[in-house]
């Protein structure tokens, strides 16, 4: 049976695992398209969460309409950072992408994630959201098409763990 070629790929997992760094790196190393689907959220949704205010399902499903409809459109590979942290939400994607798509778990954590938050300046995302994320989380399970890439290592390291796990696909 011939495979269909995956060029859809999602980086997810939660604030601060690497999610846009490692999709652009991705992007730029394999000559594909990177999306970052923080640029999709409404002004309302940043401002909830800049004020510490997590998001609900209902901030976030317009989010991932607005996304959907537009991880479709380039040709080629594309490279998505979105958190996608429920598995309707992933499912949801799935569905609306209408061609093979993969998702990448950057699992951490909490410890790690709360060093690299620390670390962070610029960004809308406070550290006491931590908890409310990791809430939110269903990590992918066997029943997804989803590869689990541990993240406490160098970016380069990560960036030959997913290369590993995905070259096979594309």
């Amino acid at each position: 049976m011939l495979q269909i070629p995956v060029r859809l790929f999602i980086l997810m997992g939660v604030t601060a695992s690497g999610k846009s760094t490692y999709a652009a790196m991705l992007a730029d190393r394999m000559d594909a398209t990177y999306i970052d689907a923080d640029d999709y959220h409404p002004p309302a949704n940043i401002g909830k969460m800049a004020a510490g205010i997590p998001l609900t399902d209902a901030d976030r499903w317009p989010w991932l309409d607005a996304l959907a409809t537009q991880m479709i459109i380039p040709s080629g590979l594309v490279f998505i950072s979105c958190s996608a942290l429920r598995r309707c939400y992933r499912e949801y994607l799935t569905s609306r992408a209408g061609m093979p798509l993969h998702f990448i778990y950057l699992d951490a954590d909490r410890l790690l994630i709360a060093a690299r938050m620390a670390a962070r300046d610029g960004h809308f995302m406070p550290l006491h959201l931590i908890d409310s994320q990791f809430a939110a989380l269903e990590v992918p399970d066997g029943h997804e098409a989803a590869s689990h890439i541990d993240i406490n290592a160098s970016k380069h390291a990560v960036i030959d763990r997913i290369l590993a796990a995905i070259t096979p696909l594309i």
